[in-house]
């Protein structure tokens, strides 16, 4: 059984800014009639203080600092033009001026190589643009691999949600999630990686990897606890062999075996919250296990329990960057005060009201990265259209490109 996507509108991850070399471009583009108005009232704005001040004060030879300027916020073509515009001018001025020889010809000199630095330094910023371009689609690229598009429809189950990285410059951070459609039914994962960086990716990737191959494989629900915990144990292995830090992961897993009941294991993850008729409690998850990679450290053996989830609830998944973040007083966000007010919600405006509260909450400073899931059964006699949410992950600063 396939799984089925959105086929409306597109979330972030199809196309991010910086990645796109038309949209890049046209960003980095000042319109001409605006470039040539700004020349105009501003070389016209200079030469007439020249004109007053006089001889004491010469002022036309500030007209250099433009072409500087222009590389910062211009194409490479729009920099030339203003840098011939600027030497034109320079060149005009100087020859019906009453300078000595030596004086027009150092002044053409001088206004000659700072408007060819500018230029210069355009073009060296325009290749640097490029350059961060095609990282950053690499980057989409391997988001895309690593984390599924939201939103996502199965057969029993729609999940909708919201990813925000604390890095700016990453795409992919330490929280992980993945719903997988099987022929033991739907199977979801939500996890977090010990740590930050690339090593957490690392590790996270590892767990989404065995996690996709498992929830097929694996008839029980244990089963795939156990895939997760050999990958986790294999990618630390591998991560001692390279003198880095090994990692733990924590995670819930959870199977939905038929239309009422839902399998759960949790390897030390937070316990889901339920929402229904307007109210909002915590799933009551009675096994904790140590996380994954940490098995050797307990003797128990880990096991599923059951709880229900009926039609028309709502399950919210997340990982400690909702319940850990914290306010200017470094108070705690009171996650389940908030989830009663918003107990009556569709997923998607709970979760734009979960991302808008928490950036309030925390004035936009975040100190782990956020993942937060909302699942709905799907109705008996057809199937949801997902509406899919605006800014599933965190949006990048764009890259301007000249070309």
């Amino acid at each position: 059984m396939a799984i089925r996507r959105q086929r409306t509108a597109p979330c972030r991850t199809a196309v991010l800014p910086g990645t796109d070399p038309g949209a890049v471009a046209a960003a980095g583009r000042i319109g001409s009639c605006t470039l040539a108005s700004v020349l105009l009232v501003l070389t016209g704005l200079i030469v007439f203080l020249d004109i007053a001040t006089g001889q004491d004060l010469r002022v036309v030879p500030l007209l250099v600092v433009v072409p500087a300027l222009a590389s910062v916020f211009c194409t490479l073509r729009q920099t030339i033009w203003v840098a011939v515009w600027i030497t034109a001018v320079v060149v005009g001025f100087g020859a019906h001026g009453d300078g000595t020889f030596w004086d027009f010809t150092l002044g053409i000199g001088f206004a000659a190589l700072a408007c060819g630095l500018g230029v210069a330094a355009c073009a060296a910023r325009i290749r640097h643009a490029a350059e961060v371009a095609r990282l950053r689609s690499a980057a989409v690229t391997l988001q895309r691999q690593i984390l599924r598009p939201l939103p996502v429809l199965t057969d029993q189950i729609s999940a909708d949600g919201i990813y925000e990285p604390i890095e700016e410059d990453r795409f992919v951070g330490g929280d992980i999630y993945e719903v997988v459609q099987s022929s033991y039914g739907t199977r979801v994962i939500i996890g977090d990686v010990q740590g930050k960086g690339l090593a957490a990716i690392g590790a996270g990737f590892a767990a989404i990897a065995a996690f996709r191959e498992a929830a097929i494989r694996e008839p029980t629900l244990t089963g795939v606890a156990d895939a997760l915990e050999d990958a986790v144990l294999r990618h630390n292995a591998f991560s001692a062999q390279a003198g880095e830090a090994q990692r733990f992961v924590t995670a819930l897993v959870l199977g939905f075996v038929d239309e009422k009941r839902v399998e759960a294991v949790n390897c030390g993850h937070l316990p889901p919250r339920l929402l229904r008729d307007g109210r909002s409690s915590p799933v009551p998850l009675r096994k904790t296990y140590v996380p994954l990679g940490l098995a050797a450290l307990s003797r128990e053996i880990r096991t599923t329990e059951s709880f229900d989830f009926p039609r028309g609830a709502t399950l919210l998944l997340f990982t400690d960057g909702v319940t850990e973040a914290r306010d200017a007083a470094h108070a705690f966000y009171p996650l389940d005060k908030r989830l009663a007010r918003w107990a009556g919600r569709e997923p998607r405006d709970l979760l734009e009201a979960l991302r808008g509260d928490l950036e309030d909450f925390t004035g936009g400073v975040r100190r782990d990265d956020v993942a937060a899931l909302a699942l709905r059964r799907v109705p008996v006699g057809g199937r949801p259209r997902p509406t899919g949410l605006r800014g599933h992950f965190r949006r990048a600063p764009a890259v301007l490109s000249d070309r």
